[in-house]
């Protein structure tokens, strides 16, 4: 018996040790933690069940039926993040630079499909040179095996990806199909096609980070949500990212303690600047108005134009859609109506309520944004906020214009509660252009065409530049004074924490992709 004991502990240590000492300390050299040694940091002490860690590969061809080492360059299993279960899959970059074989994605399909049946999240980090060459088309079937999970999985469990090294070619699909994705700065990239076949096809001389690195992706194509400063980062930031979020989709997310107090916020009221065209940071909005210290935004530097992220209010779990004046004016386009629809569908996939804050003077004009599809882009947006079921609470700060004006959440699109502070503008588009176009004869037989036209700008403020008109017609519930913002939201967040919304009966909508 004690001999037995004695081989099942050679094995198990033969498993975990992977690729070696001599390849640890190589990952380490290059400012990277061990497959192992990010598990262990991202799961609470001790929590952490290994599964399949003698799992060796089938392989025959080209000599591998020599390097067959117990785990097969991923380490899978289950343990829990602040006591909340959760799966794992790291993959070992030690172990044959982390490729994917035919048993190493049959080791990620097993957590995944147990993540599925038992209702937890699932967390990948990548670390992988891409599919193992020596398996051929098996290696690539064990990718589509991944890819279809994920699909199954989408709007089920949360699916969050880090790429915590190399992710190249097909491997890039599964965390492009996972929730949400960290990238860690200068030690990992994702690309299809890397800068040598660039290089071939294109004649481009680019480097792998320009390429693919996390700069690239989360300033440039959006692929990527969340950037870290090393693995460490990266962990934190994922268990930080979960917190806000619930276990699955037919559960809510965790309601933290909270004690209510003194919620005026006198702050706000000096927020909005006087002259309608000097920008304001709407951070400073969503920072006066949710609990302190608790705004995680997702996509900080990418569509700068719209602000998007979780919050807690009154203890709560919300999400946060903004136009920002800060860049554009806030006005929507393409990339930015991709990026709240997105953010939009998951919070409603996973019961999260949503708060949207307005200040938008419209749709970004020009050949560019026409011929890059601004109109099948802003319908993105628009079909999101229309078909989420969750509590949706939408504040006008200032301007809300035009079509711009519906989309951002309005009542007529099904919001359960608008406010507005005194500030807000809601019209068709902004004094001086309505000005221009209604009172066009008047103002070119006047004498005086450019006094004729402050004047009649002053008679359309008057009447449309402030939110009482949208409120005598129930179109806002109620305009706020921005010290009671705080307060108004806790309790209306509260009173909709129950509500229920059935789509009419069918397999799927189309959504304008």
């Amino acid at each position: 018996m004690k001999d037995r004991l004695a081989e099942l502990k050679d094995r198990l240590a033969e498993a975990r040790l992977g690729g070696g000492q001599k390849r640890i300390e190589k990952q380490h050299e290059k400012g990277k933690l061990t497959a192992r040694e990010r598990v262990h940091f991202l799961l609470d002490k001790g929590s952490f069940e290994e599964i399949g860690a003698f799992v060796k590969h089938r392989c025959t061809d080209f000599g591998m039926e020599k390097q067959r080492i117990p785990g097969d360059g991923v380490v899978t299993g289950y343990g829990t993040i602040d006591g909340r279960l959760v799966y794992v899959f790291a993959q070992d970059f030690t172990v044959f630079g982390g490729s994917l074989s035919e048993t190493h994605a049959e080791k990620i399909c097993k957590i995944m499909d147990m993540a599925m049946k038992n209702g937890a999240p699932v967390i990948g980090l990548n670390d992988s040179g891409g599919a193992r060459i020596q398996e051929g088309v098996r290696s690539l079937g064990g990718y589509a095996d991944i890819f279809y999970r994920n699909v199954m999985a989408s709007g089920v469990v949360p699916q969050i990806s880090a790429i915590m090294g190399p992710c190249a070619g097909g491997a890039v699909y599964s965390p492009a199909m996972t929730d949400f994705t960290v990238m860690v700065e200068n030690t990992s990239y994702m690309f299809v096609t890397g800068p040598n076949v660039v290089k071939t096809v294109t004649n481009e001389e680019v480097t792998a980070e320009e390429l693919g690195g996390a700069s690239a992706h989360s300033t440039k194509s959006g692929v990527t949500h969340v950037t870290a400063a090393n693995d460490i980062d990266c962990i934190a930031k994922i268990r930080q990212l979960l917190s806000y979020m619930p276990q699955n989709c037919e559960d809510k997310p965790a309601k933290l303690p909270y004690e209510p107090g003194d919620e005026l916020r006198p702050k706000l009221r000096d927020i909005v600047p006087e002259n309608a065209n000097q920008p304001y940071d709407i951070r400073d909005v969503v920072n006066g108005i949710v609990d302190e210290a608790s705004f995680f935004e997702i996509h900080p530097h990418y569509a700068d134009n719209i602000v998007v992220g979780f919050a807690r209010l009154g203890g709560r779990s919300i999400g946060i859609v903004g136009n920002q004046p800060m860049s554009l004016a806030g006005v929507l386009d393409v990339e930015s109506s991709k990026k709240g629809a997105r953010f939009v569908r998951f919070c409603d996939c996973f019961n999260i309520p949503l708060l949207v804050l307005v200040d938008v003077p419209g749709f970004l004009p020009g050949t560019d944004q026409e011929w890059n599809g601004i109109i099948v882009n802003g319908a993105k947006l628009l079909y999101a906020f229309s078909e989420a079921t969750v509590p949706r609470i939408t504040l006008i700060t200032r301007k809300a214009y035009g079509g711009a004006y519906d989309v951002m959440n309005s009542k007529h699109i099904g919001a359960d509660m608008n406010f507005a502070w005194p500030s807000a503008e809601i019209a068709v588009m902004g004094a001086k252009g309505a000005s221009e176009i209604i009172f066009r004869r008047e103002i070119m037989a006047a004498d005086d065409p450019e006094a004729m036209l402050k004047e009649k700008e002053e008679e359309y403020q008057r009447k449309f530049a402030h939110p009482y008109r949208a409120a005598s017609r129930g179109f806002v519930d109620e305009v706020i004074d921005p010290v009671d913002s705080r307060r108004k939201l806790i309790k209306a967040f509260a009173m909709l924490e129950n509500k229920v919304a059935v789509l009419p009966k069918k397999k799927h909508g189309n959504i304008p992709l």
